[in-house]
């Protein structure tokens, strides 16, 4: 009789911290190099939000509930498959929200100058978040707290070297069985 041991199972992960931090370059980055599917939260707003958004008028958690509810979701049908998604989760509630169907969820957070921030938000053409909400994303900001699993990164090291880290956190960290 032959035993085998069952594949690893893949890590499910939140690249989050506020528009224009660079989540989705590292979340496309890490979800390559993980070999995991990878989604922008961006891609589930209702159009309503969208169009809050566009006006410059910053979403409140009403208009977040059904679009946490949806990228949770998606998590969930990718867990033991493994799966990265980047996300604001700017609040502790809305990482429980993330968090709720999984279970073991580490979050890369991505923070660092607003100053930096407000330049690259200003610069995307086409983006429905204007640079005006920067600042009320960087208050309603609530960092990973003490007992929640993840690692922070500056926003301006490199892409590969944040990735690195964090792959080698998820290394340190596997998901439970």
């Amino acid at each position: 009789m032959t035993l085998t041991t069952p594949p690893a199972r893949r890590p499910i992960a939140v690249v989050m911290g506020v528009s224009g931090s660079g989540k989705t370059t590292v979340g496309q980055e890490l979800a390559a190099r993980l070999g995991v599917p990878y989604a922008d939260a961006d891609e589930f707003h209702p159009p309503a939000n969208i169009a809050k958004m566009s006006a410059g008028v910053p979403l409140d958690d009403t208009d977040r509930a059904p679009w946490l509810r949806a990228i949770a979701g998606w998590l969930a049908d990718h867990r033991g498959t493994g799966a990265v998604v980047s996300c604001s989760a700017l609040k502790r509630r809305y990482r429980d929200v993330l968090r709720a169907p999984v279970g073991h969820l580490p979050f890369l957070h991505l923070d660092g100058d607003p100053g930096v921030v407000a330049q690259r938000v200003a610069g995307r053409p086409g983006h429905f978040m204007p640079a005006s909400l920067v600042a009320s994303q960087f208050a309603d900001l609530e960092p990973l707290g003490s007992d929640e699993e993840g690692m922070v990164a500056d926003l301006a090291a490199p892409v590969d070297d944040v990735v690195a880290r964090f792959t080698a956190y998820l290394s340190d960290h596997p998901v439970p069985a």
